[in-house]
């Protein structure tokens, strides 16, 4: 994404250009609501710019939804307080189709009120060591949960479990690491308060499987000030 957007911008004002987003996001990871700045020279009307920069990023599936004029020092990642993340498990066993590459697809059904109780454990202020990629690169594995979400959905292509995610900043793998874990609970292989165990053994170890990144999706990305209002 970033180097498609880039090269948009090149296309439309000399450059070169370095966008800086709200978040990164591993391949196979959606971007629904990604948050980007970039330093233009010239004024740009908000709306012409977002239009500009649509046709100049034909064919890639990126989108430029909407485009704000900012005061200089505000800045896409550090000035965001919060970050919502998206998390999709398709339950059926026939392969699937317009879902493909969109969710993780497990063939049993799910126990998703085992796995808010599991979930229950992650909220907080801790130490999460044992969701945490080996190379993460954060200062800190102390990170505070906001909300971990599960919530039972019907849809056209079947049912499926969704994780609301919302936090300030996440360690690498978190939410993957979050979803493999808990995704054991509602098997039924985990019991719901083995998730403090492996929280509470601040190693790596303890973590269960890291589920695959294609049902991952950046749903939203909170400023004190909302720029696009």
């Amino acid at each position: 994404m970033q180097g498609a957007i880039e090269a948009a911008l090149a296309r439309i004002e000399p450059g070169p250009f370095t966008i800086a987003a709200a978040g990164r996001t591993d391949a196979g990871v959606h971007g629904l609501a990604q948050v980007a700045h970039a330093d233009m020279a010239k004024e740009w009307d908000p709306f012409r710019l977002s239009e500009a920069l649509n046709y100049h990023l034909k064919p890639n599936p990126i989108a430029i939804v909407q485009a704000a004029r900012v005061d200089d020092d505000w800045h896409a990642r550090f000035s965001a307080h919060e970050r919502r993340y998206l998390f999709r498990i398709l339950m059926r066993r026939a392969p699937a189709t317009h879902q493909a590459g969109l969710v993780w697809q497990v063939s049993q059904p799910l126990d998703a009120d085992a796995m808010q109780e599991g979930a229950n454990h992650l909220i907080g202020h801790h130490d999460f060591t044992t969701f945490r990629s080996s190379i993460c690169q954060a200062a800190s594995p102390l990170k505070t949960l906001d909300a971990l979400d599960v919530e039972s959905v019907d849809t056209l292509w079947g049912p499926e479990i969704h994780f609301h995610v919302r936090a300030r900043s996440f360690l690498h793998n978190q939410v993957r690491s979050f979803v493999g874990t808990l995704e054991r609970v509602g098997a039924g292989a985990w019991a719901p308060e083995d998730v403090r165990t492996a929280l509470d053994s601040k190693s790596r170890a303890a973590c269960g499987p890291v589920c695959p990144p294609q049902g991952l999706y950046l749903a939203g990305v909170g400023y004190p000030s909302d720029p696009f209002t």
